[in-house]
């Protein structure tokens, strides 16, 4: 599916790059080379785009290694260990009363 996605910036980042190109071979001059470097740059970065869109399709759901070498992806995915865990003030709980009556059911209509 990021194939798919992927497709549409580099059609037009293409597109953009044989503008530019046409555009700078009927100008003269130091436009004619900026363009040229110009539509050369929009046509390395749809490659760089579908390239990246390969990468992140081959890399798929896995994390990332760099993580897991130094023990943070147990931290933002796993749970806390207790010792860590943050102070919650009981004020600040919404959970309910387990221990409170229930509340009457509405008046029947007549």
């Amino acid at each position: 599916m990021i194939y798919f996605l992927a497709l549409l910036p580099a059609t037009a980042l293409t597109i953009a790059g044989y503008f530019v190109l046409y555009l700078s071979a009927r100008s003269e001059g130091a436009l004619r080379a900026f363009g040229r470097y110009l539509g050369f740059w929009a046509f390395t970065l749809a490659g760089l785009v579908i390239l990246g869109s390969i990468f992140a399709a081959a890399h798929g759901h896995r994390h990332c290694p760099f993580f897991a070498m130094h023990g943070m992806q147990e931290r933002m995915h796993g749970a806390w260990p207790p010792e860590e865990r943050p102070e919650v003030a009981p004020a600040a709980t919404t959970a309910p009363n387990p221990a409170a009556a229930p509340a009457p059911p509405p008046p029947a209509p007549r």
